[in-house]
């Protein structure tokens, strides 16, 4: 007879990111396609940085906790 012990459950950790889900008019879309493939980034990269730009723009303090803090 063996004897099993159980290990506590390891927590999960925080995700570093989360998944969202974005529709946009085609023709936008499109535009985003052509950035993405000139810039050779994906257009997940391009809604990164649009979105942390805009944030950056409508509240700068937050922008400058990024900067000396980038896991914020």
């Amino acid at each position: 007879m063996t004897s099993e012990t159980s290990l506590p459950a390891k927590p999960k950790p925080e995700p570093k990111s989360t998944r969202a889900s974005v529709s946009f008019p085609r023709e936008l879309y499109d535009t985003v396609e052509q950035l993405a493939a000139e810039k050779k980034v994906s257009v997940a990269w391009i809604v990164r940085d649009a979105v942390e730009k805009y944030v950056a723009d409508q509240w700068p303090l937050f922008a400058d906790e990024k900067r000396k803090n980038p896991s914020v």
